[in-house]
């Protein structure tokens, strides 16, 4: 409805002196000055997707300022106090110079205040603001990265002036004047420490750990490298083990899943991190050396996800292993890599495979990824799923969690499989087992979940449909063959902060995510709860290598006891207010169980 007929309809209701013509009219949806100051106090929407004013006019800019959970930018909501009163009734025949005229009760005509056109003050501050330097990306680049990066925690609070130099180049100090770390801006740490504290309110396990075992110490004298993802919950879990009595150095095992805030909240506290979002591969290398090389220092437990930071030690650094008492492996692709060193007789300490323990793999791989994959494709394209065709690639755990939180969508999901028995449980959960190359070419999103590599190659990306998605929720970045889109004919695209469009020359465009890379941690972020769960299995994995009598483990990798699974869940049940049934002595024996755990046999399946 025009500004016009509202003050029409109005003035049906309340007749009232016409202001003069030397009276200024106010513009009637000109913004508070509070509205200007705070844009992100209008409506919520959905994080992800651009306001309504902004994607009207190209010159507007989306505020980088917005954390996820906090209202976002929107149209800003006309102000009632000075929207102007109609006061008398409308004269049907228009002046000559196309105004409106009113008529008032001594029988004068007089002409309405003129309607000033509409502008959002906002639009104009942020179009000024746009930088006029830019470093290493494009213009376009760095517009979209902000307005992508506020919507997800997983992102940081960038500073564009920081753009320019990498965090190699800067020489950064704490405010005790430690310069052990290497990180993007030490001066985020105030925005980190909250969000680890958000964190530490859906970790009760962490903490409770923390709480009970901080006087023993357990893990007193123990010289932890880490190289996983760089989050609030990986921070809790840091903090925690420095709790137990552990030092402790960090890499992240992803170029694009670092928070930078929290990073720079470990290194104001006295943490030695090397990390930042999108980091470069000979960055990602040298993050790890410069954690693991570091005169006077030497690690005895290695925390891994993914398996690069073993890797690297084998490779560059072996004689650190006569004073490694064991690997903590949280991932498929870590365990995997593992598994063959045992075999080929190349594994030297104990190696604890977190991925296979039972709160892992139906926990992080299934419940987490069953809500994250929605999280990420939302940000990152703002896809509608109803009736949206979906293959996954792989019926692991992770593919189930993808393949149940599409179908709730309304999507119409298919699945390609090589084990026979979870190609089984796919038709038996209503989904249709095809191979790849049966449905490439209809499919609008194809997800990758299987821990291989070259599952999406070449043929499978020319014969696409214009507009499909293609991300991987795998671990490694092998499973889409995106070497294979780097060549003269293709042309590459940069949308927003891990969107490209990879363009063929009939035109024909597909939109890559990530470059390959885990989607979720990559684009979004995972529920903090699920990873209290994988956090305290990987704090007790390493108590227990660490405090295990010589000889009780060899060279070999083992599952996580039953009974410290067990225990994992039973710290996270009273978030819930659960109240688990005990056996009767009578019931034990007959069972020939012990009364308080472990329940289940090694070879049971949940």
């Amino acid at each position: 409805m025009s500004v016009q007929v509202v003050a029409a309809k109005m003035a049906e209701v309340e007749l009232k002196d016409v202001p003069g013509k030397g009276t200024p009219a106010e513009s009637p949806v000109t913004p508070s000055s509070a509205e200007e100051k705070n844009p992100a106090r209008s409506e919520p929407r959905e994080a992800g997707s651009f306001p309504a004013a902004a994607a009207a006019s190209p010159t507007a800019e989306p505020p980088a300022s917005v954390k996820t959970g906090e209202p976002s930018p929107g149209l800003l909501t006309p102000n009632a106090a000075k929207m102007p009163q109609a006061s008398a009734m409308k004269r049907p025949e228009p002046q000559q110079n196309g105004g409106e005229a009113f008529v008032n009760r001594d029988g004068t005509v007089a002409e309405a205040p003129r309607m000033k056109k509409i502008q959002f003050a906002d639009q104009k501050q942020e179009f000024n603001k746009r930088p006029t330097k830019i470093g290493r990306r494009s213009l376009s680049r760095s517009i979209s990265q902000s307005s992508t990066d506020s919507y997800s925690s997983a992102a940081s609070y960038t500073d564009s002036s920081d753009d320019e130099t990498s965090p190699r180049d800067k020489q950064q100090k704490n405010s005790k004047g430690n310069g052990d770390f290497c990180i993007k801006n030490i001066k985020q740490a105030d925005f980190g420490r909250r969000e680890i504290e958000i964190a530490e309110q859906e970790m009760p396990a962490l903490m409770a750990l923390r709480k009970r075992a901080q006087g023993e110490k357990p893990l007193a004298g123990a010289k932890v490298v880490g190289c996983t993802h760089i989050t609030a919950q990986t921070a809790v879990l840091m903090e925690t083990l420095s709790a137990l009595g552990a030092q402790c150095r960090w890499a992240a095992c992803n170029i694009y899943s670092t928070q930078n805030e929290v990073a720079a909240a470990l290194a104001e506290g006295g943490f030695s991190v090397f990390a930042w979002k999108g980091e470069s591969e000979d960055d990602f290398w040298w993050c790890i050396d410069r954690c693991v090389n570091l005169e006077g220092w030497q690690p005895n437990m290695i925390l891994d996800d993914g398996g690069d930071l073993t890797h690297w030690i084998y490779k560059k650094y072996p004689n650190m292993f006569k004073k490694i008492k064991g690997i903590v492996e949280e991932s498929v692709t870590g365990v995997h890599r593992l598994y063959q060193l045992s075999k080929a007789g190349k594994l030297c300490v104990p190696a604890m495979n977190v991925n296979d323990s039972v709160t892992k793999q139906k926990f992080d791989n299934l419940y987490c990824c069953r809500e994250s994959i929605l999280d990420g494709l939302k940000r990152t394209t703002d896809v509608m799923f109803g009736g949206k065709q979906v293959v996954v690639c792989g019926y692991g755990e992770v593919g189930k969690g993808c393949c149940a939180a599409l179908k709730a969508m309304g999507s119409i999901v298919y699945v390609t499989e090589i084990d026979p028995i979870c190609a089984l449980q796919a038709c038996m959960d209503g989904f249709r087992l095809v191979k790849l190359n049966e449905v490439i070419r209809q499919v609008d999103i194809v997800i990758t979940c299987t821990g291989n590599k070259n599952v999406v190659v070449r043929e499978y990306l020319d014969r696409m449909k214009n507009g499909c998605i293609v991300c991987n929720m795998g671990h490694s970045n092998t499973e889409i063959d995106v070497a294979s889109l780097r060549t003269p004919e293709l042309t590459w695209e940069r949308v927003r902060s891990q969107v490209d469009h990879v363009i063929w020359p009939d035109g024909k465009r597909i939109v890559l995510l990530a470059e390959g890379r885990l989607l979720n941690l990559s684009c979004s972020t995972v529920p903090t709860f699920v990873l209290s769960i994988t956090a305290t299995t990987q704090a007790l994995a390493l108590i227990e290598l660490y405090n295990a009598p010589e000889g009780r483990y060899k060279q070999d990798v083992y599952l996580l006891p039953k009974k410290m699974d067990e225990y994992v869940a039973s710290l996270h049940l009273p978030t819930f207010d659960a109240h688990l049934t005990e056996l009767s002595d009578e019931q034990a024996k007959y069972l020939g169980l012990n009364k308080n755990g472990p329940f289940k046999p090694n070879y049971y399946r949940y």
